[in-house]
């Protein structure tokens, strides 16, 4: 069987067993690092004070956190602790897709939209959520790589596509919708360059663009590794 490494994810594993249980390299955690920053420009920079005037900025915020920041802190992750990573169980990604798919429709409902548009402790709890949701999805899929751990990985293709999946959805439903889905489109906005529906336009295109492009590409990228290494398998039997 192939080994690991041959993966794009499954260099994560390979490169932190053969350096053992030991600190990383501060170059191998980039991902974290960058993660990290990425996190720090979107929450304490002027994206939140916008966001409470617009709905794309908001989305711009959300995507932000879930399909850029979230996969380099859970690369990041991997590779600070590859052990605690590997040890998660085979269907704890799919787990982690549902509690995702939860937080991100049950934010999107109209009165917590609304309520974290307009209230900062609301925003800290829907931006918490979304990043806990996110690093564990993206963390329990691309940290199962190596042989042994098909099952794993298989799971989290599942995960990564079926999330996808969530995010165009919702993302079409916010493009398509034939009028503002939130009472802050009308008070929290009148001074912007778009109208309130174009305004959610906007976002919904945002989320289903970004976030079902991310997703899917992690999810295909998953999956060819997990193909690449059942062929020689199967090519011997």
């Amino acid at each position: 069987m192939r080994d690991a490494a041959s993966s794009p994810v499954g260099t994560l594993g390979t490169s932190a067993e053969r350096a053992g249980p030991g600190p990383r390299a501060p170059v191998e955690l980039w991902p974290l690092a960058a993660g990290l920053l990425l996190l720090a420009l979107l929450w304490f920079g002027p994206l939140p004070d916008r966001a409470r005037g617009s709905f794309a900025a908001h989305m711009v915020m959300h995507m932000g956190v879930v399909a850029v920041a979230a996969p380099l802190l859970a690369v990041g992750i991997a590779r600070a602790f590859p052990r605690l990573v590997a040890s998660f169980p085979p269907g704890l990604a799919l787990a982690a897709s549902l509690l995702e798919f939860a937080a991100v429709w049950t934010w999107h409902a109209p009165a917590l939209h609304d309520a974290a548009r307009a209230e900062t402790a609301f925003l800290v709890l829907e931006q918490a959520s979304f990043l806990a949701a996110g690093v564990l999805v993206w963390a329990s899929a691309v940290g199962a790589p190596g042989d042994g751990r098909l099952a794993a990985r298989g799971a989290g293709v599942c995960a990564l596509l079926i999330t996808s999946m969530h995010m165009v959805l919702l993302g079409a439903l916010l493009l398509f919708a034939p009028r503002p889905l939130y009472a802050c489109a009308e008070v929290c906005s009148p001074a912007a360059a778009l109208t309130p529906l174009g305004d959610q336009q906007l976002g919904g295109a945002l989320m289903l663009i970004i976030g079902g492009t991310a997703y899917l590409a992690g999810g295909l990228a998953l999956l060819s590794s997990v193909l690449r290494d059942r062929a020689p398998t199967g090519e011997t039997a």
